[in-house]
């Protein structure tokens, strides 16, 4: 579900340091569960081995190995997604999801001027369910993208998800391309006509006028973790716990890390959680949308530089000791929407974060639902459109955790439309759907 950009602080001790203190996590990574409980993982065996080699790692570098080692990580061999996975995402949960995330490039690409073509680039995809509904509302209004040359671009690292992906999105009749070692590792055709591919890194896709699209993508990517002592900032790192076998722990770095550098020097905070990668994503995705148009829609857990200690696991749909038999759980950290802010580096205008019941309510998710429910006479389908929609909307569930977040050029704000030729109509300076409530005709 991730493309890890290279940007990893790499070996920070040659030999095993004395550390100073341990570090308890205070909500969820707090590493005090009892091991014994748990078997010893191929993936924890790799891991002790690293640092019995190299010395403690950082959280990051935990992250990325436990997530998307290619031989042993947690994404690239299964499909954890689902109720029979760790985790449940929202278009897993309701249609309405994608159908309003469908409407939402629609209309981006109508207020800028309807351009000829346009890319849909998703980051990590999952099972591909949520491009699946977006894909089926582009077919449902194909009369207003007649005239536009649409195609689709997924960026996945697992092989496994893939492959899943194109189950649900391919023509069977049409054979997919495959090319392991090729930028392009596999092409084909969607069920409505749709030119397809898959890349392993978004800097492979064609730099053109395109819309991008990051649910719970951005949530997975490595954090560095750092804890305010009297000695300045100092980082979290894992280390193997000397009074227990096969058990790692939480220690600070006894001295300054190269990933302090991405701490603010006004932070307030007393813990904080950095994401080279996912900076490196955005300022990718800022000199793309303010070159050759478009726009980004991030959807994710996350804050607005307030939140500290959001490191946690998932395995089973419960919350997951991170670091208790680890590559058997998902691994993730809220993500910091001030940071992605920052990194845009004013390249493009940003909107958000608003939270997901508001820009639902926006985009007309109450107006979509009676639609379906006055459809339906099937008692079982309207429970379970009612249970989505709470499931959705509901503050205690998804409505308050989950974000919206978009990039768009700063012309879009102002009305003024990015390389206009003849055969497109002049768009005027509408709002931006979810992020202002919509018209309803």
């Amino acid at each position: 579900m991730s493309v890890l950009a290279t940007v990893g602080a790499g070996r920070l001790y040659a030999v095993r340091a004395v550390f100073s203190c341990l570090w308890r996590g205070k909500y969820f990574s707090s590493g005090n569960e009892p091991a014994e409980n748990y078997p010893v993982t191929p993936m924890l065996r790799h891991l002790m081995y690293k640092i019995k080699s190299t010395g403690p790692i950082t959280v990051a570098e935990y992250m990325k190995e436990v997530l998307t080692n290619p031989a042993k990580g947690y994404y690239v061999n299964r499909d954890m997604l689902g109720e029979k996975g760790d985790f449940i995402t929202s278009p897993e949960i309701s249609q309405i999801f994608g159908e309003l995330l469908g409407i939402w490039f629609i209309s981006e690409w109508i207020a800028t001027g309807k351009n000829a073509a346009f890319q849909l680039v998703e980051l990590g995809p999952g099972r591909g369910t949520l491009l699946g509904d977006i894909l089926r509302v582009f077919s449902q209004l194909a009369s207003v993208l007649k005239n536009c040359d649409i195609s689709i671009h997924l960026v996945e690292v697992s092989q496994k998800l893939s492959e899943i992906q194109a189950l649900t999105l391919t023509e069977e009749k049409v054979l997919l391309e495959r090319n392991a070692g090729s930028p392009v590792y596999m092409k084909g055709v969607t069920k409505s006509g749709i030119p397809i591919s898959w890349y392993r890194d978004l800097q492979d896709v064609p730099k053109e006028y395109s819309f991008y699209l990051a649910h719970e993508f951005f949530d997975v990517l490595p954090v560095h973790k750092f804890q305010k002592t009297p000695h300045g900032w100092r980082e979290v790192l894992i280390d193997i716990d000397p009074q227990v076998s096969d058990k790692l722990r939480f220690v600070l770095a006894p001295c300054a890390t190269p990933a302090e550098a991405f701490i603010q020097c006004d932070e307030t905070r007393d813990h904080v959680e950095v994401c080279p990668d996912a900076g490196v994503i955005i300022q990718e995705l800022s000199q793309r949308i303010s070159v050759t148009g478009g726009a980004a829609l991030i959807a994710d857990y996350g804050h607005d530089g307030t939140k500290t200690d959001t490191f946690r696991g998932f395995c089973g749909h419960r919350l997951h000791d991170v670091l208790i038999a680890p590559g058997t759980a998902d691994l993730t950290a809220d993500v910091d929407f001030s940071y992605l802010r920052r990194m845009s580096q004013g390249k493009v205008a940003s909107l958000g974060p608003i939270k997901q019941q508001t820009f639902l309510r926006n985009m007309g998710i109450d107006v979509r639902l009676k639609v379906l429910l006055d459809k339906s006479d099937e008692p079982s389908l309207r429970q379970q459109l009612l249970q989505g929609y709470d499931m959705l909307m509901n503050p205690t569930k998804m409505g308050e955790r989950f974000n919206f977040f978009a990039l768009i050029p700063h012309q879009r704000l102002h009305g003024r439309n990015h390389q206009m030729n003849a055969c497109q109509s002049k768009p005027s300076p509408s709002p931006v759907a979810g992020f202002g409530e919509l018209a309803w005709r």
